[in-house]
């Protein structure tokens, strides 16, 4: 991961715990194929990209307080993950 976009997605989300977990969401969604939503050049990695998406507000999160002063995460957009069947050998 490039310092710079660290630094860059960090001012977009202050809390590294959720900016941590928006990573590594968005990794698995782009490493199972879904499409950048920024322009990037070949080569560079999924956490890059993920990064670059945070930091230009292409990513959003919530964050909202529950009903009895509970602290709930709404998550960002969900991972749909088939389970392809291995024939047996």
């Amino acid at each position: 991961m490039k310092a710079e976009l660290v630094t860059a997605a960090s001012i977009v989300v202050r809390n590294p715990q959720i900016l941590i977990n928006m990573v590594s969401r968005r990794v698995r969604q782009l490493s199972l194929g879904h499409r950048p939503l920024v322009e990037f050049t070949p080569g560079l990695g999924h956490a890059d990209i993920a990064l670059t998406e945070i930091a230009n507000r292409k990513l959003e999160f919530e964050f909202n307080s529950g009903e009895n002063g509970d602290i709930e995460v709404v998550e960002f957009p969900g991972v749909i993950a088939s389970n392809k069947n291995k024939k047996a050998a």
